[in-house]
């Protein structure tokens, strides 16, 4: 992988990281009050939470996983860079649209959600194909 590969890879992988702990520290101190205002019932005010939880919690797993991928010295480089971005994909459908439904109360937003599921899957299954160029004793 070239340098300057391995640097997007950092930088994506440290951007996403950043804004999942922002995310989630505005999920875990801010969201409810903002809810609430809005007039969110307690049951949906429950279940926005969780989906909220949900996404960040996700979203972090794969900053680190994104970080992760700098250490792979792959005999395919295109594979892992497909990876990456099918973890930079599935951030953005999966946890944003969890984001967008909680705070716009847009329910219809959670079709979108999968497909960022789906792309995570792709990505951990195409990671079995990045061989190592040669293995560390």
């Amino acid at each position: 992988m070239s340098s300057s590969a391995v640097r997007w890879l950092i930088v994506v992988a440290a951007l996403a990281g950043a804004s999942g702990v922002i995310i989630g520290a505005f999920g875990a101190h801010g969201l409810s009050g903002f809810l609430e205002d809005r007039g969110a019932s307690a049951e949906l005010l429950e279940k926005r939470l969780a989906q909220f939880d949900t996404g960040a919690r996700y979203h972090l797993v794969h900053a680190v996983a994104l970080l992760a991928l700098v250490g792979i010295r792959p005999g395919r480089p295109r594979v892992l860079q497909g990876v990456a971005i099918l973890f930079v994909a599935g951030i953005v459908l999966f946890s944003g649209s969890l984001y967008l439904l909680v705070l716009t109360n847009t329910p219809w937003l959670g079709a979108v959600t999968p497909l960022g599921g789906v792309a995570w899957i792709v990505a951990w299954a195409l990671l079995a194909f990045c061989r190592p160029v040669a293995a560390v004793d």
